[in-house]
């Protein structure tokens, strides 16, 4: 027959078990929020660059992009989203609506706005970049829209 302490352990040893358990959890979530802090800085790195593409192939997207939304009735769309680090003030310009928040465009961003500017604007075509989300209370992802009614 099993002895008592066999079957039931004392309490320290429970805590000390669960105590381990714990840490073990602990370790494992942080090493997942590192994998997903790292995968983001490679993603904003990655945006923060020339998109690579020629300038037709921009004039050919936005083409597609608006043509789409005009088949579906819309009269503006939502062309990216990204993260106010792609702002050299990380948003605090565009979110203070100051002249010249344009200048404080980096990457992709910059791209788009250049692209609007050369192309969609003398084409009567309008763009907004507006801050969208606040976490913590604080500035966070920009959209950028395209609009197109009068």
């Amino acid at each position: 027959m099993p002895k008592i302490d066999d079957l039931i352990p004392n309490a320290k040893e429970i805590q000390k078990q669960a105590a381990m358990k714990e840490a073990q959890k602990a370790e494992e979530h942080a090493k997942r929020l590192a994998a997903a802090e790292a995968e983001k800085r490679a993603l904003i790195d990655k945006l923060s660059q020339p998109s690579g593409l020629s300038e037709d192939e921009k004039v050919q997207l936005a083409s597609t992009v608006i043509q789409r939304a005009v088949r579906n009735g819309l009269t503006e769309v939502q062309v990216y989203r990204f993260p106010n680090s792609l702002c050299t003030d990380r948003g605090r310009a565009i979110n203070q609506m100051e002249a010249g928040w344009e200048k404080t465009l980096t990457g992709i961003p910059k791209e788009i706005y250049q692209l609007w500017s050369d192309y969609l604007q003398p084409r009567g075509y309008r763009i907004s970049y507006q801050i969208i989300d606040f976490p913590g209370g604080m500035p966070g992802d920009i959209a950028i829209t395209i609009r197109w009614d009068g």
